[in-house]
């Protein structure tokens, strides 16, 4: 028996029958419909004979295009878990007035970790990484990012993390640290089991991930640039996303380090973070919040660039202070890096520290004015129309203006220490990233949505969705500046203040009013499926797109542009169409050399999450084969020289002159037939 045991161990490390998730039924439900959809999927893909498809097509590819819509998918699917999760939290608090409600704490301590580290690192990172991929290149009239490889294997660590989580409820318990993972709780004394690891390992593979995606985007937009396109002719967009890989380059590492160190105190009982022989906590608690604050406008800034585009967009007007919106987006940037000390007020800082990092945070509160302004006067007389990505935009303004002036409050180290511990916390980092994060990417994924696919999504299940994620944010969470102003903490899994229902209950109602927007969202994508004949805008240019990206046509081509741009103006295409210059033929056609397809990040991704599940589990043998198998997979691909394919000029110039020809065709549509089936991607121009 013990040759047997100690067989296993060496096969299997800690991985036993203890692990299956039947220690309650919910769990067991959840594991179920992780393993049911995983197979579910895998057996739709067989019947359709579809895997060489996807993995020619889609799995294998480095076109920036491609890989930004499958971060998108990836953060689409994520997000789903995440609103299930914090309407079962919602509910179970709704449900435990004074009464134990249907979750234990164990449970309800997992899913508030979960949820956090969901949302945070596999819906909104992936989300905007989806998003600058898919349109800056374009943007800048580039052809790929810089460093199409390094792309793809951003794209499957962050896949492998996300796998990792999704493992995680299948087998195991994730940890009950919340999505900050603050030792001494998260170290082995307080949580021996393998959550505190799942943690570690899923943050390491996406860290490392946003790192190399950061150095890919500054690299890309500092040296790919269009001829004629300067710093200030580019668009906000693209602005928001340089500032955004700046912070990932300087923001991320760490968080990398934080998760190494503890995961050395967890493994081989070192000690950087405890009370004891030299550790000391506050160190965990600075090198998080050095990413974790940064890692707040790694967020919404790229949504801020969203903003920009669709304010100008749909009001057919110029971005109204375009220098100052790009003084404040630097300005926001730099400032992220002085702020980290707030989130630990109630630590025991000298007041002076307090004030000088309250100040500080303070200061941000400025650039973001000039961009709420500067988003007013751009719609001010112009030709607004009332598309989803409008309306998701113009309820992120209304709402995120409340979350900005709860910031100021909790921004005052005496108010900060009052509530830090309270639902008023909750609901102001709630009132920032879900009008700002989510409606951000959800306004992107609108209003590009025609470019990547060829066809408009409907608007009547738009406006639902945008209706139920407006309607269920205000009423999820305002009731909680309520309950958190009157001392109900955060992570209350039961909750002993009967005067509390009321709010809790409105809160329940938001949570399933924000459920139904989420549903909105699919039913939207199945019913502009099965209608996209009705909505094809071939030409590119459905909304008469101000920058390069809808220079083109819908879906783009592999290499984006027929012939480079020549950028004259920061509207660079809207100055083109003024001019009569947009839709001509090239002089000169010439070869395009694009990356061949390669399996190297699947592998490599593969690999991490081989690597990554044995340390979770102490399975050594697999871990230390799945780090090496990445390394090789590197190595090997080290040796591979043909990476490049031609595609011939005269392919080039035939598919041009089709696209020239199919626009010679259309009838330009006004304003007023946008959304009509007569537009089919040609909008009259607003000059």
């Amino acid at each position: 028996m013990t040759e047997t045991t100690g067989l296993w161990h060496l096969l299997m490390g800690n991985l036993s029958y203890d692990a299956l998730p039947f220690y309650s039924p919910i769990a067991t439900v959840g594991a179920s419909i992780v393993v049911l959809g995983a197979l579910g999927t895998a057996v739709l893909i067989t019947w359709l004979g579809k895997w060489k498809y996807l993995w020619s097509e889609w799995l294998t590819s480095l076109d920036h295009k491609r890989i930004g819509i499958m971060y998108i998918v990836l953060a689409l699917l994520m997000l789903s878990r995440g609103v299930i999760e914090a309407v079962m939290m919602r509910t179970q608090q709704a449900l435990a007035i004074q009464s134990p409600g249907y979750l234990p704490p164990d449970h309800f301590g997992q899913l508030f970790s979960t949820h956090g580290t969901i949302m945070i690192f596999f819906v909104a990172m992936p989300f905007l990484t989806g998003l600058i991929n898919f349109v800056m290149p374009q943007q800048i009239g580039a052809r790929d990012v810089r460093f199409p490889l390094l792309n793809a294997i951003s794209l499957w660590l962050t896949v492998a993390g996300a796998a990792l989580v999704m493992v995680s409820l299948v087998l195991g318990k994730f940890s009950t640290g919340g999505w900050s993972g603050y030792p001494p709780y998260t170290e082995s004394a307080y949580q021996p089991g393998v959550g505190p690891d799942y943690w570690i390992w899923v943050l390491t593979l996406s860290s490392i991930g946003s790192t190399l995606t950061g150095l890919n985007f500054a690299v890309t937009i500092y040296k790919e640039r269009a001829p004629g396109m300067r710093f200030f002719r580019l668009p906000l967009f693209t602005w928001t996303a340089l500032c955004t890989s700046i912070l990932m380059i300087f923001a991320m590492p760490p968080l990398t380090v934080a998760t190494a160190l503890l995961a050395l105190d967890r493994y081989l009982d070192m000690h950087f973070f405890t009370n004891a022989l030299g550790g000391n906590m506050m160190n965990y608690a600075n090198l998080f919040w050095l990413f974790g604050h940064p890692e707040v406008y790694i967020l919404i800034l790229p949504a801020f660039g969203v903003f920009s585009s669709v304010f100008s967009t749909f009001s057919a007007k110029r971005l109204y202070g375009y220098k100052s919106l790009v003084y404040a987006t630097m300005a926001i940037a730099v400032l992220s890096f002085t702020v980290w000390l707030h989130h630990f007020f109630t630590m025991g800082q000298s007041p002076s520290i307090n004030a000088a990092f309250g100040i500080a945070t303070m200061l941000i509160g400025i650039p973001t004015g000039v961009k709420i302004y500067d988003w007013m006067l751009t719609l001010y007389r112009g030709r607004v129309r009332f598309s989803v990505s409008l309306l998701y935009s113009l309820m992120f303004m209304l709402l995120f203006v409340i979350g900005g002036l709860t910031g100021i409050l909790l921004a005052t180290p005496p108010v900060d220490f009052v509530v830090h511990n309270t639902v008023f916390l909750v609901a102001h980092f709630h009132n920032m990233l879900i009008p700002g994060m989510l409606f951000g990417m959800l306004a992107g994924y609108q209003f590009w949505f025609p470019k990547a696919f060829g066809f408009r999504l409907d608007e009547t299940w738009g406006r639902i969705g945008a209706a139920c994620w407006g309607l269920g944010f205000v009423l999820a969470f305002m009731p909680l500046y309520v309950t958190g102003l009157e001392g109900m903490p955060r992570r209350s899994q039961e909750i002993f203040q009967p005067q509390f229902a009321p709010y809790l209950l409105l809160a329940e109602l938001g949570g399933l009013i924000i459920l139904a927007g989420l549903f909105s969202l699919f039913v939207q994508l199945w019913v502009s499926i099965r209608r996209r004949d009705h909505n094809r805008v071939p030409v590119g240019d459905p909304w008469d797109g101000r920058s390069l990206e809808w220079a083109n046509p819908a879906p783009p081509p592999e290499y984006n542009f027929f012939t480079l741009p020549q950028v004259e103006d920061r509207d660079a295409f809207t100055w083109m169409k003024e001019r009569g210059v947009a839709y001509l033929p090239a002089q000169h056609y010439e070869d395009i050399e694009m990356p061949r397809n390669s399996a190297t990040a699947v592998a490599i991704g593969v690999a991490a999450l081989l690597s990554a599940f044995g340390l979770v589990w102490h399975i050594w043998w697999m871990a230390v084969v799945g780090l090496g198998a990445a390394w090789a997979a590197v190595i090997v691909r080290s040796f591979v020289r043909d990476t490049m394919r031609t595609i011939p000029a005269s392919e080039v110039e035939q598919a041009h002159r089709g696209w020239l020809r199919e626009i010679a065709a259309t009838r330009a549509v006004s304003r007023d037939e946008e959304m009509s089936a007569g537009n089919v991607g040609l909008a009259e121009s607003a000059s």
